[in-house]
C-alpha cells in the first residue's frame, strides 16, 4: 500500500476525513483506519500498550506510505516508530511534541477535564468537541458539520476514551522528533486552540483561516497541502 494513511485524534474516528474526499485527485491512493476500540473495532486488552497497539495497526500502516497523524493520532504515529518500519513521512497534524505545553493545553486544563470526564463522560466528550473547534472561522457551522459527520456520541467507549485521555497526558515524542527515522513534518490551523505559540511556529506548514479542525474548516486547503506532502514523499 502507498500513499497516505490518515490517522484520527481523541474522541473521533475515521468519519473526520471524509470532507476531504471530493478534493483527492484522480487516481490517489489513501486509507482511512480506525484505531483500535473505534467504530466497531475491538478494544485491545491493554490500550496503552502501544506494541500491542502497533501489532493491531502493522497491516494499516506500512512503510511505503505516508502516515498523517491527528492531535492525538499524530503522537501515536511517532510514537508506533518504537515497533514498526518508518513510513516514507510522517506528516503530524494539529500536534507537537506533546499535548500540554507553557502556553498550549496546561496541564491544569487537563487535569480539569478528566476530572469532567470521570463525572460526564458524554458531557466532556461534548465539550472537547466545542473547545477544539474555537479556533475555526465560524465554529457554529463547524459544530453543526462535525455533529452531521460524526453523530451525537462517540463511537467508542468510555474506556476507550479515558485510555486515549491517559495517552495524551503522558505521550511526550521529543526524542523521536531530535533523531526522526523519516522526514517528520508538522502542519497546523493558524489559529488552533491547542497549541502554543511555539508549536505554531514550529509547524512546517500553517493553514491560514483554521484552528484544530482543517479537516472541517479548510478541506480543500488541507488535501491540497497533504497531497503536494505526499508526491513529494513518494517522490524522494
Amino acid at each position: 500500500m502507498s500513499g497516505l494513511v490518515l490517522l484520527s485524534g481523541w474522541g473521533i474516528d475515521a468519519r473526520i476525513w471524509q470532507p476531504l474526499t471530493p478534493y483527492w485527485p484522480a487516481g490517489f491512493s489513501f486509507h482511512m483506519p480506525d484505531w483500535p476500540g473505534y467504530a466497531g473495532r475491538a478494544v485491545l486488552p491493554d490500550p496503552q500498550d502501544t506494541s500491542a497497539l502497533a501489532n493491531a495497526m502493522a497491516a494499516a500502516l506500512p512503510s511505503g506510505s505516508v502516515w498523517v497523524g491527528w492531535s492525538l493520532g499524530a503522537l501515536l504515529a511517532v510514537r508506533l516508530l518504537d515497533h514498526l518500519p518508518a513510513p516514507r513521512a510522517i506528516v503530524m497534524l494539529g500536534m507537537g511534541s506533546r499535548l500540554c505545553t507553557p502556553g498550549g493545553v496546561t496541564p491544569a486544563a487537563l487535569k480539569a477535564f478528566r476530572r469532567a470526564f470521570a463525572h460526564d463522560a458524554l458531557g466532556a466528550w461534548r465539550h472537547f468537541l466545542d473547545w477544539q473547534l474555537e479556533g475555526e472561522p465560524d465554529p457554529p457551522h463547524a459544530r453543526q458539520r462535525l455533529s452531521a459527520l460524526i453523530g451525537p456520541r462517540p463511537s467508542a467507549a468510555p474506556a476507550t476514551l479515558a485510555a486515549g485521555l491517559d495517552l495524551l497526558d503522558r505521550l511526550n515524542v521529543s526524542d523521536r522528533l531530535a533523531a526522526p527515522p523519516c522526514p517528520i513534518l508538522r502542519l497546523a490551523g493558524e489559529q488552533d486552540p491547542l497549541l502554543s505559540d511555539a508549536d505554531l511556529a514550529a509547524a512546517e506548514i500553517r493553514l491560514p483561516l483554521a484552528g484544530h479542525c482543517p479537516q472541517i474548516s479548510q478541506p480543500e486547503a488541507l488535501a491540497e497541502q497533504l497531497v503536494a506532502l505526499g508526491s513529494r514523499s513518494a517522490a524522494s
